[in-house]
Protein backbone atom coordinates (compact mmCIF):
# COMPACT_ATOMS: atom_id res chain seq x y z
CA UNK A 1 0.00 0.00 0.00
CA UNK A 2 1.42 3.33 -1.06
CA UNK A 3 1.26 6.12 1.53
CA UNK A 4 0.65 9.61 0.22
CA UNK A 5 2.91 12.47 1.08
CA UNK A 6 0.16 14.16 3.07
CA UNK A 7 -0.46 11.01 5.12
CA UNK A 8 3.24 10.62 5.68
CA UNK A 9 3.45 14.17 7.08
CA UNK A 10 0.42 13.49 9.25
CA UNK A 11 2.06 10.37 10.70
CA UNK A 12 5.25 12.32 11.35
CA UNK A 13 3.33 15.08 13.17
CA UNK A 14 1.49 12.42 15.13
CA UNK A 15 4.80 10.84 16.19
CA UNK A 16 6.22 14.21 17.21
CA UNK A 17 3.09 15.04 19.22
CA UNK A 18 3.21 11.63 20.89
CA UNK A 19 6.88 12.11 21.75
CA UNK A 20 6.24 15.57 23.20
CA UNK A 21 3.28 14.33 25.22
CA UNK A 22 5.28 11.35 26.45
CA UNK A 23 8.17 13.56 27.54
CA UNK A 24 5.67 15.94 29.18
CA UNK A 25 4.09 13.10 31.14
CA UNK A 26 7.55 11.89 32.25
CA UNK A 27 8.47 15.42 33.32
CA UNK A 28 5.19 15.82 35.20
CA UNK A 29 5.73 12.52 37.00
CA UNK A 30 9.28 13.61 37.89
CA UNK A 31 7.94 16.89 39.33
CA UNK A 32 5.21 15.10 41.27
CA UNK A 33 7.84 12.76 42.75
CA UNK A 34 9.53 15.80 44.32
CA UNK A 35 6.27 17.03 45.82
CA UNK A 36 4.77 13.76 47.03
CA UNK A 37 6.39 10.59 48.28
CA UNK A 38 5.17 7.08 48.82
CA UNK A 39 6.94 4.51 50.95
CA UNK A 40 6.24 0.91 51.76
CA UNK A 41 8.17 -1.33 54.12
CA UNK A 42 7.89 -4.98 53.11
CA UNK A 43 10.32 -6.37 55.69
CA UNK A 44 9.03 -9.08 58.01
CA UNK A 45 8.81 -6.88 61.11
CA UNK A 46 8.93 -3.40 59.59
CA UNK A 47 12.51 -2.79 60.65
CA UNK A 48 13.00 -0.05 58.02
CA UNK A 49 10.17 2.15 59.30
CA UNK A 50 9.21 3.83 62.57
CA UNK A 51 7.27 1.98 65.22
CA UNK A 52 3.78 3.01 66.24
CA UNK A 53 4.86 4.74 69.52
CA UNK A 54 7.30 6.97 67.62
CA UNK A 55 4.68 7.91 65.05
CA UNK A 56 2.14 8.75 67.78
CA UNK A 57 4.70 10.96 69.51
CA UNK A 58 5.49 12.85 66.29
CA UNK A 59 1.77 13.60 65.83
CA UNK A 60 1.77 15.36 69.21
CA UNK A 61 4.78 17.56 68.42
CA UNK A 62 3.51 20.74 66.77
CA UNK A 63 6.82 22.62 66.53
CA UNK A 64 9.85 22.13 64.28
CA UNK A 65 12.56 19.66 65.27
CA UNK A 66 16.13 20.72 64.50
CA UNK A 67 18.80 18.04 64.53
CA UNK A 68 22.50 18.83 64.16
CA UNK A 69 24.82 15.86 63.68
CA UNK A 70 28.53 16.24 64.41
CA UNK A 71 30.03 13.54 62.21
CA UNK A 72 33.38 13.22 60.50
CA UNK A 73 33.74 12.60 56.76
CA UNK A 74 32.56 9.01 57.05
CA UNK A 75 30.03 7.96 54.42
CA UNK A 76 28.81 5.02 56.48
CA UNK A 77 28.23 7.08 59.64
CA UNK A 78 26.58 9.95 57.80
CA UNK A 79 24.35 7.56 55.86
CA UNK A 80 23.28 5.92 59.13
CA UNK A 81 22.37 9.31 60.59
CA UNK A 82 20.54 10.43 57.46
CA UNK A 83 18.52 7.21 57.23
CA UNK A 84 17.51 7.45 60.89
CA UNK A 85 16.37 11.08 60.64
CA UNK A 86 14.64 10.40 57.31
CA UNK A 87 12.29 7.97 59.06
CA UNK A 88 11.10 10.80 61.29
CA UNK A 89 10.97 13.37 58.48
CA UNK A 90 8.68 11.00 56.56
CA UNK A 91 6.00 11.47 59.24
CA UNK A 92 6.82 15.07 60.22
CA UNK A 93 7.82 17.46 57.45
CA UNK A 94 9.46 20.07 59.70
CA UNK A 95 12.25 17.77 60.88
CA UNK A 96 15.54 19.22 59.67
CA UNK A 97 19.03 17.70 59.68
CA UNK A 98 22.32 19.57 59.48
CA UNK A 99 25.56 17.57 59.42
CA UNK A 100 28.67 19.36 60.70
CA UNK A 101 32.23 18.09 60.50
CA UNK A 102 33.67 18.66 64.01
CA UNK A 103 37.19 18.69 62.55
CA UNK A 104 36.28 21.68 60.41
CA UNK A 105 34.26 23.43 63.13
CA UNK A 106 36.04 22.59 66.40
CA UNK A 107 34.84 25.81 68.04
CA UNK A 108 31.20 24.94 67.41
CA UNK A 109 31.70 21.34 68.54
CA UNK A 110 33.43 22.53 71.71
CA UNK A 111 30.60 24.97 72.45
CA UNK A 112 28.02 22.21 72.07
CA UNK A 113 30.03 19.87 74.31
CA UNK A 114 30.51 17.19 71.64
CA UNK A 115 32.42 14.19 73.00
CA UNK A 116 31.91 11.49 70.36
CA UNK A 117 31.80 11.16 66.57
CA UNK A 118 28.22 11.03 65.31
CA UNK A 119 26.71 12.79 68.33
CA UNK A 120 23.36 14.50 67.71
CA UNK A 121 22.14 17.80 69.14
CA UNK A 122 18.33 17.90 69.11
CA UNK A 123 16.42 21.15 69.60
CA UNK A 124 12.70 21.42 70.16
CA UNK A 125 10.59 24.08 71.83
CA UNK A 126 13.65 26.13 72.90
CA UNK A 127 15.12 23.09 74.67
CA UNK A 128 18.15 21.04 73.75
CA UNK A 129 19.37 17.50 74.27
CA UNK A 130 22.45 15.63 73.12
CA UNK A 131 22.31 12.05 71.89
CA UNK A 132 25.13 9.59 71.27
CA UNK A 133 23.08 6.50 70.40
CA UNK A 134 21.90 6.26 66.81
CA UNK A 135 18.72 4.23 67.14
CA UNK A 136 15.00 4.85 67.17
CA UNK A 137 14.42 4.23 70.86
CA UNK A 138 17.09 6.70 71.96
CA UNK A 139 15.93 9.43 69.56
CA UNK A 140 12.24 8.97 70.38
CA UNK A 141 12.92 9.10 74.12
CA UNK A 142 14.98 12.26 73.65
CA UNK A 143 12.05 13.87 71.81
CA UNK A 144 9.72 12.70 74.57
CA UNK A 145 11.84 14.42 77.20
CA UNK A 146 12.08 17.60 75.14
CA UNK A 147 8.31 17.65 74.70
CA UNK A 148 7.73 17.48 78.45
CA UNK A 149 6.20 20.86 79.26
CA UNK A 150 6.07 20.43 83.05
CA UNK A 151 8.35 22.90 84.79
CA UNK A 152 10.95 21.40 87.10
CA UNK A 153 12.74 23.28 89.87
CA UNK A 154 15.85 21.71 91.36
CA UNK A 155 16.82 23.44 94.61
CA UNK A 156 20.46 23.28 95.77
CA UNK A 157 21.03 23.65 99.49
CA UNK A 158 23.65 26.27 100.50
CA UNK A 159 25.07 27.68 103.71
CA UNK A 160 27.37 24.77 104.60
CA UNK A 161 30.04 25.07 101.92
CA UNK A 162 28.10 23.03 99.34
CA UNK A 163 28.88 23.05 95.62
CA UNK A 164 27.50 26.15 93.90
CA UNK A 165 25.22 25.51 90.86
CA UNK A 166 26.07 28.99 89.57
CA UNK A 167 29.80 28.83 90.31
CA UNK A 168 32.56 28.56 87.74
CA UNK A 169 35.23 27.10 90.04
CA UNK A 170 36.54 23.63 89.22
CA UNK A 171 34.61 22.07 92.10
CA UNK A 172 31.31 23.91 91.44
CA UNK A 173 28.28 22.73 89.45
CA UNK A 174 27.87 25.64 87.00
CA UNK A 175 28.19 23.52 83.86
CA UNK A 176 25.85 20.86 85.19
CA UNK A 177 23.19 23.44 86.08
CA UNK A 178 23.49 24.88 82.57
CA UNK A 179 22.93 21.43 81.08
CA UNK A 180 19.85 21.00 83.27
CA UNK A 181 18.58 24.33 81.97
CA UNK A 182 19.02 23.14 78.39
CA UNK A 183 16.66 20.28 79.20
CA UNK A 184 14.03 22.56 80.73
CA UNK A 185 15.04 21.90 84.35
CA UNK A 186 15.53 25.12 86.32
CA UNK A 187 17.77 25.40 89.37
CA UNK A 188 18.03 27.75 92.31
CA UNK A 189 19.71 27.85 95.72
CA UNK A 190 18.32 28.10 99.21
CA UNK A 191 19.87 28.87 102.59
CA UNK A 192 17.65 27.44 105.30
CA UNK A 193 19.18 29.74 107.88
CA UNK A 194 17.91 32.75 105.94
CA UNK A 195 14.78 31.15 104.46
CA UNK A 196 13.54 28.53 106.93
CA UNK A 197 11.34 26.63 104.46
CA UNK A 198 11.75 24.73 101.23
CA UNK A 199 9.61 26.16 98.38
CA UNK A 200 6.49 24.13 97.67
CA UNK A 201 7.28 24.03 93.92
CA UNK A 202 10.56 22.24 94.57
CA UNK A 203 10.69 19.11 92.43
CA UNK A 204 14.06 17.96 93.81
CA UNK A 205 16.30 18.98 96.70
CA UNK A 206 20.04 18.54 96.14
CA UNK A 207 22.55 18.53 99.00
CA UNK A 208 25.99 18.46 97.41
CA UNK A 209 29.02 17.94 99.64
CA UNK A 210 28.24 19.95 102.81
CA UNK A 211 31.36 21.00 104.74
CA UNK A 212 29.76 22.10 108.03
CA UNK A 213 27.27 20.64 110.48
CA UNK A 214 23.56 21.26 109.97
CA UNK A 215 21.64 23.23 112.55
CA UNK A 216 18.92 21.35 114.40
CA UNK A 217 16.27 23.52 112.79
CA UNK A 218 17.65 22.80 109.34
CA UNK A 219 17.58 19.06 109.97
CA UNK A 220 13.94 19.36 111.03
CA UNK A 221 13.04 21.23 107.83
CA UNK A 222 14.73 18.56 105.69
CA UNK A 223 13.01 15.81 107.70
CA UNK A 224 9.62 17.42 107.07
CA UNK A 225 10.49 17.72 103.38
CA UNK A 226 11.28 13.99 103.20
CA UNK A 227 8.18 13.14 105.24
CA UNK A 228 6.08 14.88 102.59
CA UNK A 229 7.29 12.33 100.03
CA UNK A 230 9.56 14.68 98.04
CA UNK A 231 12.75 13.43 96.33
CA UNK A 232 16.31 14.07 97.52
CA UNK A 233 19.76 13.78 95.97
CA UNK A 234 22.51 13.58 98.58
CA UNK A 235 26.10 13.80 97.39
CA UNK A 236 28.78 13.23 99.98
CA UNK A 237 32.55 12.77 100.09
CA UNK A 238 34.94 10.55 102.08
CA UNK A 239 35.29 11.21 105.81
CA UNK A 240 32.02 13.18 106.06
CA UNK A 241 30.03 10.69 108.11
CA UNK A 242 29.64 13.06 111.05
CA UNK A 243 28.33 15.89 108.83
CA UNK A 244 25.74 13.95 106.85
CA UNK A 245 24.80 11.46 109.58
CA UNK A 246 21.57 13.32 110.54
CA UNK A 247 20.36 12.68 106.99
CA UNK A 248 21.88 9.29 106.20
CA UNK A 249 20.53 7.89 109.46
CA UNK A 250 16.99 8.64 108.30
CA UNK A 251 17.68 6.98 104.97
CA UNK A 252 19.34 3.88 106.39
CA UNK A 253 22.63 4.52 104.58
CA UNK A 254 26.09 4.96 106.12
CA UNK A 255 29.50 5.88 104.76
CA UNK A 256 32.38 3.40 104.91
CA UNK A 257 35.60 4.73 106.41
CA UNK A 258 38.34 5.67 103.98
CA UNK A 259 38.49 6.58 100.30
CA UNK A 260 37.80 4.23 97.39
CA UNK A 261 40.95 3.50 95.36
CA UNK A 262 40.91 1.62 92.09
CA UNK A 263 43.95 -0.06 90.53
CA UNK A 264 42.06 -0.47 87.24
CA UNK A 265 42.54 3.21 86.39
CA UNK A 266 46.21 2.53 85.62
CA UNK A 267 45.08 0.56 82.57
CA UNK A 268 43.59 3.79 81.19
CA UNK A 269 46.65 5.90 81.89
CA UNK A 270 45.27 7.45 85.10
CA UNK A 271 47.95 7.67 87.76
CA UNK A 272 45.65 8.95 90.52
CA UNK A 273 44.51 5.85 92.49
CA UNK A 274 41.49 7.61 94.04
CA UNK A 275 39.74 7.81 90.66
CA UNK A 276 37.16 5.01 90.74
CA UNK A 277 35.57 3.61 87.59
CA UNK A 278 32.05 2.31 87.08
CA UNK A 279 31.81 0.27 83.89
CA UNK A 280 28.60 -1.70 84.41
CA UNK A 281 25.19 -0.38 85.38
CA UNK A 282 22.08 -2.09 86.75
CA UNK A 283 18.84 -2.45 84.81
CA UNK A 284 17.57 0.86 86.14
CA UNK A 285 15.59 3.58 84.38
CA UNK A 286 18.41 6.07 85.00
CA UNK A 287 21.27 3.88 83.78
CA UNK A 288 20.08 1.15 81.41
CA UNK A 289 20.77 3.37 78.39
CA UNK A 290 24.36 4.21 79.44
CA UNK A 291 27.16 2.58 77.46
CA UNK A 292 30.30 4.49 78.46
CA UNK A 293 32.02 4.18 81.82
CA UNK A 294 31.76 6.93 84.45
CA UNK A 295 34.55 8.36 86.58
CA UNK A 296 34.33 9.18 90.31
CA UNK A 297 37.29 11.07 91.80
CA UNK A 298 37.72 10.45 95.52
CA UNK A 299 34.54 8.55 96.32
CA UNK A 300 33.28 7.14 99.60
CA UNK A 301 31.90 3.63 99.94
CA UNK A 302 28.34 3.18 101.19
CA UNK A 303 26.43 0.44 102.95
CA UNK A 304 22.88 -0.15 104.17
CA UNK A 305 22.52 0.21 107.92
CA UNK A 306 19.09 -1.37 108.23
CA UNK A 307 16.40 1.32 108.02
CA UNK A 308 13.25 -0.49 106.85
CA UNK A 309 11.30 2.57 105.63
CA UNK A 310 13.18 2.83 102.34
CA UNK A 311 13.97 0.08 99.88
CA UNK A 312 17.63 0.51 98.96
CA UNK A 313 19.13 -0.82 95.74
CA UNK A 314 22.81 -0.63 94.72
CA UNK A 315 23.07 1.91 91.93
CA UNK A 316 26.78 2.43 91.29
CA UNK A 317 29.50 -0.10 92.09
CA UNK A 318 33.23 -0.08 91.43
CA UNK A 319 35.31 -2.93 90.02
CA UNK A 320 36.74 -5.86 91.96
CA UNK A 321 40.26 -4.39 91.98
CA UNK A 322 39.10 -1.49 94.15
CA UNK A 323 39.04 -1.15 97.92
CA UNK A 324 38.52 1.45 100.62
CA UNK A 325 41.88 2.83 101.71
CA UNK A 326 41.86 4.09 105.30
CA UNK A 327 45.53 5.05 105.49
CA UNK A 328 47.47 7.84 103.80
CA UNK A 329 47.22 7.66 100.00
CA UNK A 330 50.86 8.04 99.11
CA UNK A 331 53.63 5.83 97.86
CA UNK A 332 52.81 2.15 97.39
CA UNK A 333 49.37 1.36 98.79
CA UNK A 334 47.65 -2.01 98.99
CA UNK A 335 44.60 -3.59 100.55
CA UNK A 336 45.02 -4.46 104.25
CA UNK A 337 42.49 -7.10 105.36
CA UNK A 338 43.35 -6.59 109.05
CA UNK A 339 41.81 -3.11 109.14
CA UNK A 340 38.43 -1.54 108.41
CA UNK A 341 39.27 -1.54 104.71
CA UNK A 342 36.81 -3.33 102.44
CA UNK A 343 37.69 -5.19 99.26
CA UNK A 344 35.82 -4.29 96.05
CA UNK A 345 33.46 -4.16 94.38
CA UNK A 346 32.38 -1.18 96.48
CA UNK A 347 28.93 0.34 96.28
CA UNK A 348 29.28 4.11 95.94
CA UNK A 349 25.67 4.89 95.06
CA UNK A 350 22.24 3.76 96.26
CA UNK A 351 18.75 4.55 95.01
CA UNK A 352 16.03 4.43 97.64
CA UNK A 353 12.30 4.30 97.18
CA UNK A 354 9.31 4.43 99.49
CA UNK A 355 5.63 4.19 98.64
CA UNK A 356 3.40 6.38 100.81
CA UNK A 357 -0.26 5.95 101.71
CA UNK A 358 -1.35 7.63 98.47
CA UNK A 359 0.51 4.96 96.47
CA UNK A 360 3.02 7.52 95.19
CA UNK A 361 6.63 6.47 95.13
CA UNK A 362 9.19 8.67 96.85
CA UNK A 363 12.64 8.55 95.32
CA UNK A 364 16.00 9.29 96.94
CA UNK A 365 19.56 8.84 95.73
CA UNK A 366 22.71 8.82 97.85
CA UNK A 367 26.11 8.90 96.13
CA UNK A 368 29.46 8.92 97.89
CA UNK A 369 30.99 11.43 95.47
CA UNK A 370 30.18 14.97 94.35
CA UNK A 371 33.17 15.60 92.11
CA UNK A 372 31.77 13.58 89.19
CA UNK A 373 29.26 16.41 88.52
CA UNK A 374 31.77 19.22 89.04
CA UNK A 375 32.96 21.51 86.26
CA UNK A 376 36.28 19.68 86.11
CA UNK A 377 35.01 16.12 85.74
CA UNK A 378 31.52 16.44 84.23
CA UNK A 379 32.83 15.78 80.71
CA UNK A 380 34.50 12.47 81.60
CA UNK A 381 32.85 9.35 80.22
CA UNK A 382 29.13 9.12 80.97
CA UNK A 383 29.22 11.51 83.95
CA UNK A 384 26.97 14.10 82.34
CA UNK A 385 24.47 11.55 81.02
CA UNK A 386 24.41 9.85 84.40
CA UNK A 387 23.77 13.11 86.25
CA UNK A 388 21.01 14.22 83.88
CA UNK A 389 19.32 10.81 83.90
CA UNK A 390 19.51 10.62 87.68
CA UNK A 391 17.83 14.02 88.08
CA UNK A 392 15.14 13.03 85.58
CA UNK A 393 14.49 9.79 87.44
CA UNK A 394 14.23 11.59 90.76
CA UNK A 395 11.80 14.03 89.14
CA UNK A 396 9.61 11.10 87.99
CA UNK A 397 10.30 11.87 84.32
CA UNK A 398 9.83 8.22 83.43
CA UNK A 399 7.98 8.72 80.15
CA UNK A 400 10.54 6.67 78.26
CA UNK A 401 9.12 4.65 75.38
CA UNK A 402 10.11 1.01 75.21
CA UNK A 403 10.61 0.22 71.54
CA UNK A 404 11.70 -3.36 70.87
CA UNK A 405 14.69 -3.82 68.63
CA UNK A 406 13.79 -4.60 65.04
CA UNK A 407 15.91 -7.33 63.59
CA UNK A 408 15.57 -9.57 60.57
CA UNK A 409 14.09 -12.95 61.58
CA UNK A 410 16.23 -14.91 59.11
CA UNK A 411 19.56 -13.44 58.04
CA UNK A 412 21.53 -16.68 57.53
CA UNK A 413 20.91 -19.26 54.79
CA UNK A 414 22.15 -22.66 55.88
CA UNK A 415 22.81 -25.14 53.03
CA UNK A 416 24.10 -28.66 53.46
CA UNK A 417 26.76 -30.26 51.23
CA UNK A 418 24.22 -31.94 48.92
CA UNK A 419 22.43 -28.72 48.05
CA UNK A 420 25.75 -26.89 47.75
CA UNK A 421 26.79 -29.45 45.12
CA UNK A 422 23.46 -29.13 43.29
CA UNK A 423 23.67 -25.32 43.22
CA UNK A 424 27.30 -25.42 42.13
CA UNK A 425 26.68 -27.84 39.23
CA UNK A 426 23.53 -25.96 38.26
CA UNK A 427 25.18 -22.56 37.96
CA UNK A 428 28.42 -23.87 36.46
CA UNK A 429 27.11 -26.42 33.95
CA UNK A 430 23.32 -26.83 33.73
CA UNK A 431 22.31 -23.20 33.20
CA UNK A 432 25.12 -22.43 30.70
CA UNK A 433 24.23 -25.63 28.77
CA UNK A 434 20.54 -24.62 28.58
CA UNK A 435 21.47 -21.18 27.28
CA UNK A 436 23.76 -22.70 24.61
CA UNK A 437 21.18 -25.28 23.49
CA UNK A 438 18.37 -22.71 23.30
CA UNK A 439 20.63 -20.42 21.28
CA UNK A 440 21.49 -23.20 18.82
CA UNK A 441 17.81 -24.13 18.39
CA UNK A 442 16.85 -20.53 17.65
CA UNK A 443 19.76 -20.22 15.18
CA UNK A 444 18.79 -23.42 13.32
CA UNK A 445 15.12 -22.36 13.05
CA UNK A 446 16.03 -18.96 11.66
CA UNK A 447 18.44 -20.53 9.13
CA UNK A 448 15.71 -22.83 7.76
CA UNK A 449 13.41 -19.89 6.96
Amino acid sequence: MKISRKAHQYIRLQNIAFTLLFLGVIGLLAWLSTQYTAQSDWTANGRNSLSSPSIQLLKKLNKPIEITAYASESDILRQQISELVAKYAHHKTDVSLNIVNPDMRPDQAREEGITSDGELIIRYNDKRESLQQLNEQALTNALQRLANSDQRWVVFLTGHGERNPAGQANFDFGVFAAELKNKGINSQTINLAATPSIPTNTSLLVIADPQAQFLNGEVTIIENYLASGKPLLLLSEPNQSAIVEPLTKQLGIELLPGTVVDATTQLFGIDEPTFALVTQYPDHLATKHLQAMSLFPGAAGLFVSGNNKYTAEPFLSTLERSWTETGPIEGQIKFNPNTDEKQGPITIGYTLSHTNDLAKQQRVAVIGDADFLSNSFLGNGANLDLGISLVQWLNHDDSLIDIPAKTAPDTVLEIDETWSLIFGLGFLFVLPSLFIISGLVIWVKRKKR
